[in-house]
């Protein structure tokens, strides 16, 4: 069972193609593309955490496109998820939390970039910021899993970890 993290997909939100210069011509083709993307990648016994602002749809459309991607779904709520835990559980989620969670117990999952300096010994995975130049992609503590830095693919945990032993050499 792999893990992997994915931030900001906005599903069904049109003008954040606009707003974040994504390469596709309808809310339709960017849906697909995140959706195929997901499951080349992950499996139905792997663990997928949602780093915060998954849609604009209501709730059936949500449930069809949670019951489309495979995987365990579980998400921190971003600043767009303004429904209730329940309502996201509703959805398709397996667990829903509405504050950072602590992943391995070194790796703190939180949808906007958290303050961490050299010694404190935490990483952070984060979300919120898309492609703003103003944050790294990966540094030694911190990555940025927001759709337009990964593709629109789901990032593996052990390929987080190893982008960023990369930054310690």
């Amino acid at each position: 069972m792999g893990i992997f993290f994915i931030s900001d997909t906005h599903f069904g939100h049109e003008k954040i193609m606009d707003y974040e210069n994504r390469p596709f011509s309808s809310i339709d083709e960017m849906d697909k593309a995140i959706i195929d993307r997901w499951n080349e990648v992950v499996s139905d016994d792997d663990k997928v955490i949602l780093v915060g602002d998954f849609s604009s749809y209501d709730l059936e459309k949500n449930k069809d496109i949670l019951s489309s991607l495979k995987g365990k779904k579980i998400l921190v709520k971003g600043n767009h998820d303004t429904e209730s835990e329940d309502y996201y559980r509703q959805c398709g989620f397996d667990s829903v939390y509405s504050y950072p969670i602590i992943v391995d117990e070194f790796f703190i999952v939180s949808h906007e970039p958290m303050y961490l300096n050299k010694n404190m010994p935490y990483a952070n995975i984060y979300g919120h910021v898309h492609a703003n130049c103003s944050y790294k992609d990966v540094s030694e503590q911190s990555i940025c899993v927001c759709v337009e830095r990964i593709n629109y693919t789901p990032i593996s945990f052990d390929e987080i970890k190893r982008k960023m032993l990369e930054c310690r050499s």
